[in-house]
């Protein structure tokens, strides 16, 4: 079970560790590399060829402003890609969200919120519960919690009105 993660500068770090975080709790061997599309693409292409025949299950790549990355990655391989449009410009990450969900038809990026790293984490999980039981009911027991909690804070709400 691994996951490839690929952000295109160290700025972007703190904003992807979330997502290493949550896919490590899962037990999932995780590669985080920092690899620009346009500043390292000779790296980045030796790294998806690598991903392409490692047991790598799922791509996440992570990027700001042109957010080519996502799609340049996509263009490599036929493992699931998800992009992650980062924050930090004047357009605060509205131009990566853009330019991630406009890829070309034949070559799809599933896309998550701005800085949604997390879900990220969580979208390539439930990609990967297809064929890993395992995380599939750690996802359905984390679901359950959450469903748990969820009813809680509902039932102290009616318990402070009535």
């Amino acid at each position: 079970m691994k996951v490839a993660i690929i952000m295109g500068s160290t700025s972007d770090l703190a904003k992807v560790e979330p997502a290493v975080d949550v896919l490590k709790k899962y037990g999932v061997e995780v590669q985080v590399r920092c690899l620009s599309a346009h500043r390292a693409h000779a790296g980045l292409s030796q790294f998806i060829e690598e991903t392409n025949t490692d047991g790598t299950e799922v791509i996440i790549t992570a990027a700001g402003m042109a957010a080519a990355l996502p799609g340049v990655v996509a263009s490599q391989t036929v493992l699931p890609v998800i992009g992650v449009p980062l924050s930090g410009s004047v357009l605060d990450g509205m131009d990566a969200l853009m330019s991630i969900v406009q890829m070309p038809p034949g070559i799809p990026v599933a896309t998550v919120a701005i800085n949604g790293s997390k879900n990220a984490a969580y979208l390539a999980l439930q990609i990967m519960a297809v064929k890993h039981e395992k995380i599939k009911d750690k996802l359905l027991e984390e679901r359950k919690g959450m469903e748990e909690a969820a009813m809680k804070a509902n039932a102290e709400v009616i318990a402070k009105f009535q």
